[in-house]
């Protein structure tokens, strides 16, 4: 796995607030939550793209 690479994110509480929540629910620490959802949102951006491809 490639090193990782930190950096400042701002968001405000009550989003940080339900992240945490649903991180606890899924035995997962806020960092890899928010990991795991920007994962999930690039996969489902290249699907979409790829998608889009097919239909021209």
């Amino acid at each position: 796995m490639a090193e990782k690479k930190a950096f400042i994110l701002r968001v405000n509480p009550d989003m940080l607030k339900e992240i945490e929540t649903w991180a606890a629910e899924e035995f997962r620490s806020t960092n890899g939550q928010v990991e795991y959802l920007l994962q999930q949102a690039l996969l489902a951006r290249k699907k979409s793209n790829k998608k889009k491809k097919e239909d021209q």
